[in-house]
């Protein structure tokens, strides 16, 4: 009894005490990205969102910039050099105001920036970096095709050469950031083999159309890329690889984020029904009171928060230089199913109110839709997982 009088108190918004795995400054980070997201998003994202827009982005992108959260996990050219449990942090609070958001900066940071940062020249780095990480440039990362998704390998898009010069043709498809970005990092076909290519989108032949009539991250840009004979010096080709390695590990970085964000999304509709199911009366009292509500509550307290503690922990692999991919599938899986599954029980304790955007819940659920989708879809991390348990590889 005299050890227990010492337990600090349950802290339901905590219940696994996981803030205690985390340093003053991880902490630091979160609360600075939380409080913009607080103050920046959560009052304007219900319109933004039934609107299908983000007008704001461009202001949105600075301010980013300013707190350090674009590209915040690389080192140098203005980046923040935060740990990797640090940007997983904030890609949950991010997350938690809306997937749109999270999408700019995943896409900004751990695409864009992070091909040019890892792939590029010197000269490229020096060009691109420091802007992209003050939100004065906007970057896209143009891999995905009408005809070819999960199956990158067999893309359309070609850069052939011109004497000393590149022409990039092709189409590129869903892509985050397209027509506001400054740089595009688009992959193509070479007669070498794949290559990464970094594009002013002020080139000649190069086209961004807004992708309309979406019911899914209506908060955020999407466009199709149109590469019409773009020519490209050079030295336009990040140098450093060849392959679909080198777009599969920047997707790799983004799924990263994923699985942070994922339950940021979770949480808030987590909130959302606890809040509700306090207040709300039926039969006489809080719907709360009620035993089916509380196991609701219950099953959903308890795959957030393994959630979250499966992000830390992939986090803390990823900072000691020991997470592997397949274990980021894993992450990704889990925790984005494990987030559409809550998102939906807060709509059930919610009733017909759950359906109002009046509410998150509606807005998260079918963001989280396109996040299932995105980044690979479930059936292919199921697959690399089960190659991995297997050792069989069942792609093809």
């Amino acid at each position: 009894m005299a050890a227990s009088s010492k337990l600090p108190p349950f802290d339901p918004a905590d219940p696994l005490g996981i803030d205690d795995l985390l340093e003053p400054e991880d902490l630091a980070i979160r609360d600075t990205v939380r409080s913009w997201a607080v103050d920046r998003v959560e009052p304007f994202v219900a319109e933004w969102y039934e609107r299908g827009e983000l007008p704001v982005i461009r202001e949105l992108a600075r301010e980013l910039g300013a707190i350090g959260a674009l590209g915040m996990s690389l080192d140098g050219y203005g980046c923040a050099g935060a740990s990797a449990v640090q940007y997983g942090l904030a890609c949950l609070e991010l997350e938690a105001a809306d997937s749109g958001i999270r999408s700019l900066v995943s896409v900004q940071g751990s695409l864009a920036m992070y091909a040019i940062h890892r792939f590029g020249s010197e000269e490229q780095k020096q060009t691109w970096l420091p802007r992209m990480a003050s939100g004065e440039v906007i970057g896209c990362f143009g891999l995905t095709e009408p005809d070819h998704g999960s199956d990158p390998a067999g893309m359309r898009t070609y850069a052939k050469r011109d004497g000393s010069d590149w022409v990039l043709s092709g189409r590129k498809m869903w892509i985050t950031n397209g027509s506001v970005a400054g740089v595009a990092v688009v992959w193509a076909q070479t007669d070498g083999g794949i290559r990464g290519f970094v594009v002013p989108t002020d080139s000649t032949g190069f086209s961004a159309p807004e992708i309309k009539h979406k019911w899914s991250l209506r908060a955020s840009v999407t466009s199709e890329l149109v590469l019409d004979e773009v020519s490209l010096p050079g030295d336009a080709v990040l140098p450093e690889v060849v392959g679909l390695k080198g777009p599969l590990s920047c997707l790799s970085h983004a799924r990263y984020g994923i699985v942070w964000g994922a339950m940021g999304a979770a949480r808030t509709c987590f909130e959302a029904a606890v809040d509700y199911a306090r207040t709300r009366e039926q039969f006489g009292r809080p719907i709360g009171g009620f035993q089916l509500t509380q196991a609701k509550l219950a099953d959903m307290a308890v795959e957030l928060h393994k959630g979250i503690l499966l992000a830390h922990h992939l986090g803390r692999r990823m900072d000691a230089g020991r997470l592997r991919p397949e274990q980021v599938s894993f992450g990704k899986l889990n925790n984005v199913r494990e987030a559409i599954e809550i998102c939906r029980t807060a709509r059930t304790i919610l009733g017909a109110n759950g359906i109002s955007l009046e509410y998150p819940v509606m807005r998260h659920a079918t963001n989280l839709e396109s996040v299932l989708t995105y980044e690979g879809t479930v059936e292919m991390h199921q697959l690399v997982l089960g190659k991995a348990l297997t050792g069989l590889d069942a792609f093809r």
